[in-house]
């Protein structure tokens, strides 16, 4: 008999919930906590100072009258903090001072009540209680706008960053789609070649790897990372389509180091600077090239080397070593957007050029997929 899973005998794990989200839950918790602590306080006070425990029934009465009132104020604040800034802060204090008013008229008239044979004039008892609770309503509204510019600051700042990362998933997605026009042209027109010279063969070759790699590259979301690895498979996927033109004249080497192959990074980053450095190496020698694709660890980044073995920005070769010049039109500029977009400061874009060849190295953070968990 098989013991049950260690998952299925754990209890599920609850993940706390922000104070806030619930505002109204958080509004009544607040008020009863608040007012409960003010009761708390001054009756402890009016304890130590020797008076009997009668005399908690008026700081009782004074508890639930303030508890009442700031329930009236909370629906006239609610209504004040879409007004004006004038407009709310002039009425809010004429509620507060009006609110204060009644709650000393209770509190003078509980006290007088109870203690009949007092001195006090009814006058000096209003004072005094109305300047406590002016100081209680006082304090109760100072921290109701408080929070309410909290939960507003909070509520903008989440608004903003949604916007802008819808604003950078459209612009990731928009550099994405950049590419597969690019490379579908010369693709589309290769085969074109290949029809009109009768090769039906490979073109139908050619055809079915187009497919094969379309269907690989467009399993993910424009904007979705993939491992290195994965990166990896897709070049191989597109380079087969492009043997089927350069033969042997096409030489890809791939050297990645098994530490960084889990490394994420967005999809079909390194395939413009494969296409780059086949228009600008191999297409105008006769022997070809060889084209290199290196990945190692570099301390918490991972650096990524493609390299060509053609003629660099030498021999009058139009290399797009400035991302705005022309030749490739999108490929240097957009990847480099995209690792801007991808990594903001924590990544690095640099172009090479030697007379035995041209090279582009990447930085970017070492973000190692998680390994998949298997069940026991």
């Amino acid at each position: 008999m098989k013991s049950p899973s260690l998952r299925a005998m754990s209890p599920p794990r609850i993940q706390p919930q922000p104070f806030f989200a619930d505002k109204n839950r958080a509004f009544w918790n607040l008020q009863s906590l608040g007012w409960a602590g003010a009761f708390l306080l001054r009756g402890s006070s009016t304890i130590a100072n020797g008076q009997p425990l009668s005399s908690l029934i008026p700081v009782l009465i004074s508890t639930i009258s303030g508890y009442s009132v700031t329930l009236l104020i909370a629906v006239i604040f609610r209504f004040l903090l879409k007004q004006r800034p004038v407009v709310t802060w002039g009425v809010s204090i004429v509620t507060v001072l009006a609110a204060a008013g009644l709650v000393a008229f209770i509190d003078a008239w509980v006290f007088s009540t109870q203690n009949r044979a007092s001195e006090t004039a009814g006058v000096q008892l209003f004072l005094g209680a109305f300047y406590l609770s002016v100081t209680l309503l006082g304090a109760w509204s100072a921290l109701y706008y408080a929070i309410n510019f909290y939960l507003t600051v909070e509520e903008q700042a989440d608004q903003l960053l949604h916007l802008e990362n819808q604003a950078s998933s459209a612009q990731l997605a928009m550099l994405r789609y950049q590419l597969n026009p690019h490379f579908l042209f010369n693709t589309l027109n290769s085969i074109s070649t290949l029809v009109l010279l009768k090769q039906t063969d490979r073109a139908n070759a050619m055809l079915s790897r187009l497919s094969s790699f379309l269907r690989y590259t467009l399993i993910n979301e424009p904007t979705a990372q993939v491992t290195l690895e994965q990166e990896v498979e897709t070049l191989k996927l597109y380079l087969e389509i492009e043997k089927m033109r350069f033969e042997d004249r096409l030489r890809p080497v791939f050297n990645i180091d098994p530490a960084v192959a889990q490394s994420r990074l967005p999809s079909l980053l390194l395939q413009p600077l494969v296409e780059n450095a086949i228009k600008y190496a191999v297409t105008p020698k006769e022997e070809g090239a060889e084209i290199s694709v290196t990945a190692q660890p570099a301390g918490e980044n991972v650096r990524i080397v493609v390299s060509d073995s053609g003629p660099g920005l030498n021999d009058g070769a139009m290399r797009p070593n400035n991302p705005v010049s022309a030749g490739t039109g999108v490929g240097l500029a957009n990847i480099r957007d995209r690792l801007i977009q991808a990594f903001g400061e924590r990544q690095s874009f640099e172009t090479r050029s030697t007379p035995g060849g041209f090279s582009v190295i990447i930085e970017m953070p070492l973000n190692l997929d998680e390994p998949s968990k298997v069940a026991a």
